[in-house]
């Protein structure tokens, strides 16, 4: 028999909090009841280690509809309900490339039609180990054609995201996706169980073991081993995802439910509790009646799998027949298998013989909350980061623009459909996100950031760029923010210098959305990303909603013609720290990350917005990362036209050409621009070359062709066989 050291290692809990259990039943845990525990006090699932800052964020806003606390943020959009979250999938997909990205697709599907909206796009941010690794490789074409395995059968658009590379990604890849939804605003459901005596009803593919102790293993770090971790890998189906979805959806139009919950982290456990514990009833689970796809089940095993392409409903009085028709006609089985109850337990049977019982509350409202003992990190302040050593800015501008950090996506993207249901009205990789709503000339405008660089060296500062950078990037297409979502990528948390990188993060993204008066509407946490004890930089992912007033004058690069004037606007300072150039030209890292002022940038995207909703503005490009120059040229790549550059400017070139200064935007306008920020016109789109006259000198003359050649070589050499 395994003693209570093992025992409790493998369910990764303290023996204090066994001792906590023991107190909470007045007796010893069963092994069913231990498991139950393990998955619903893991970190995954409880947020034991973060639910105390992440109480500081704002989550308050005008058109915020539904905050945190549910599968999914709601904010209202021209008359409509706009449901989004983001969600990571990190150690599933280093452990198992491509079903761990699948079935993270799979899963934010998941939140957000439980919530009743239909998903009408993806986005991702994706962050891997450099690619001369073949392994870091490996990863990164699993993960990718998982994503495109998944969301493409089921109909559901990428249309926008980010990838880049540090080396402490190597054994932690992080993917974070990004869902978002549409729906009537009377039409929101809710994971709540409502009153006793309802029948609760599974529907979806059968339980395997698939999945069991994946939130347990999202919440541990990795040591050298991972191939016995396999098992904790889910397999997603997403032709059955799809069939889920449209019953789902159906079975709600027909008001059919009082509440329902995916079957997600911790499977069949943490859906009852959790609707259960917000409906203030208990729940009894006939576990004999659960459909399985394996032979030889137990109970423990049927409570923790976490098999995909699942939901549990609270059926209304009466209508389960119906209910079970609808899935039925569907392809899809759904059965009865519980009940809600009086008395706040959660009761779990096997062919009659109980084999759990321990109070609601304590699963899924009671887990431990940690104040973890934290220090504040250090700060890179490091001023010089050696510009002068390269002089020559056609050769730092084709080296940036060829590396992996901002060569094109084109070789990712492609694989993803971006089309399907015909409302993309931006293609991925040339600015946010532009969705129309249907029937409407508003639009919603979408847009994923984050930025380990800044991370490293300024956890703080980096949330409040990363923020401003989001926001920045819908002001390009005249949008206003209206939410945001979250997903905060850290290592152990039990190590004081981390906890210190997590809390000086929220500090920043609290900072930054009072500021600019936006709330969070919901997140994820993933900590853990480590392995053998070398953790990821802080990476703070933002994940943003705007709203667009009429999609079709949006800037695009297809609005801007020969003569048309290039503009810079806004503020240019000493800000070559943690950037591109720095990686790509200079093969440094760190160093102090650029400094922000949000009075001028909230100023910045007002007169943005402004302008682009005056109509006075043909394409419109955020700067940061990689500065004016290569963010020029691949603006340059999307329009098909050259550019001649004659301007004067009093900072050092290298700031100035290659800074990642916030507060900026690269605008291209049919005339002058006239706005309460610095404008310089920098030159005019001309002809098939980039040429560029600095402070009276030429320094600058590539063909446009020859550039594109090498921002477009990176990944089809790496690649394609």
């Amino acid at each position: 028999m395994r003693s209570l050291k093992r025992l409790l290692e493998e369910h990764n809990l303290t023996v204090e909090e066994y001792q906590r259990i023991k107190k909470i039943l007045g007796r010893e845990p069963n092994l069913v009841e231990l498991g139950l525990y393990s998955v619903m006090w893991s970190e995954h699932c409880s947020y034991k280690s973060s639910k105390v800052h992440l109480k500081k964020l704002p989550t308050k806003g005008k058109y915020l509809i539904q905050g945190p606390g549910e599968n999914a943020g709601v904010v209202e959009a021209a008359g409509k309900a706009v449901v989004f979250k983001v969600e990571s999938h990190n150690h599933p997909s280093f452990v198992e490339p491509y079903q761990g990205a699948a079935t993270g697709v799979g899963g934010i599907l998941r939140d957000i039609f439980t919530m009743g909206a239909r998903p009408v796009a993806l986005l991702d941010s994706l962050h891997f180990g450099p690619l001369e690794r073949p392994s870091n490789r490996a990863i990164m074409e699993g993960v990718v054609s998982g994503i495109a395995g998944y969301g493409n059968p089921v109909g559901v658009p990428t249309v926008g995201g980010e990838v880049d590379f540090e080396e402490e990604f190597s054994h932690n890849p992080l993917v974070n996706v990004m869902c978002v939804g549409i729906a009537e605003k009377d039409g929101i459901f809710y994971a709540r169980a409502g009153k006793p005596g309802l029948s609760l009803v599974y529907a979806g593919a059968p339980t395997g073991r698939d999945g069991i102790h994946g939130a347990t293993m999202a919440s541990a770090e990795f040591g050298q081993e991972t191939e016995h971790k396999k098992v904790n890998v889910q397999v997603g189906d997403p032709f059955r995802e799809k069939l889920l979805m449209e019953a789902t959806l159906e079975v709600m139009e027909k008001n059919l439910i009082e509440g329902i919950q995916d079957m997600g982290a911790a499977g069949l456990t943490s859906s009852s509790s959790e609707m259960a514990s917000k409906g203030g009833v208990g729940v009894e689970l006939y576990l004999d009646r659960v459909p399985l796809r394996e032979e030889g089940m137990n109970p423990y095993e049927i409570l923790l799998s976490e098999s995909q392409e699942r939901m549990l409903m609270v059926a209304k009085k009466g209508k389960e027949e119906e209910i079970k028709r609808i899935f039925e006609k569907w392809g899809i089985e759904a059965v009865v298998v519980g009940k809600t109850t009086e008395d706040r337990r959660f009761k779990a049977f096997w062919k009659g013989e109980p084999v759990a019982d321990v109070p609601v509350e304590s699963l899924a409202g009671d887990a431990p909350q940690y104040q973890r003992p934290y220090e504040k990190p250090e700060i890179d302040e490091r001023e010089d980061p050696a510009w002068a050593e390269e002089r020559n800015w056609q050769k730092a501008l084709l080296k940036i623009i060829s590396s992996p950090h901002m060569a094109s996506r084109r070789w990712i993207y492609q694989q993803y459909d971006h089309m399907v249901q015909t409302n993309t009205v931006l293609l991925p990789g040339i600015g946010p996100s532009v969705l129309k709503i249907k029937g409407q000339k508003e639009a919603i405008a979408l847009t994923i950031d984050a930025n380990p660089a800044w991370g490293r060296a300024n956890p703080k500062a980096a949330a409040v760029l990363t923020v401003a950078e989001a926001f920045r990037n819908l002001a390009c297409v005249g949008a206003e923010p209206l939410g945001i979502t979250n997903c905060l990528n850290f290592g152990n948390p039990e190590k004081p210098k981390v906890m210190g990188q997590f809390v000086e993060t929220i500090e920043g993204m609290k900072e930054a959305l009072e500021f600019f008066e936006v709330p969070v509407t919901g997140g994820n946490v993933s900590f853990y990303n480590e392995t053998q004890g070398k953790a990821i930089p802080p990476t703070v992912v933002i994940g943003a909603v705007g709203l667009v007033e009429d999609y079709r004058t949006i800037p695009r690069p297809e609005r801007v013609e020969e003569g048309m004037g290039i503009f810079l606007l806004g503020w240019t300072g000493k800000d070559l720290g943690s950037s591109v150039y720095l990686k790509a030209v200079l093969g440094q890292t760190g160093g102090r990350v650029p400094e922000i002022d949000l009075e001028k940038e909230k100023l910045l995207q007002q007169q943005l917005i402004r302008l682009v909703r005056e109509g006075k503005v043909a394409y419109a490009v955020d700067l940061s990362p990689g500065g004016l120059l290569p963010n020029l040229a691949e603006a340059l790549f999307h329009i098909d036209i050259g550019a001649e550059l004659s301007f004067s400017t009093r900072e050092e070139e290298a700031y100035f050409l290659f800074g990642e200064s916030p507060s900026r935007a690269l605008v291209f306008a049919p005339g002058e621009l006239e706005a309460d920020v610095p404008v310089l016109k920098l030159g005019t789109v001309k002809g098939q070359d980039l040429v560029a006259y600095i402070n009276g000198r030429k320094k600058l003359d590539l063909p446009l062709k020859q550039l594109r050649r090498s921002w477009e070589s990176l990944f089809p050499s790496l690649f394609d066989k």
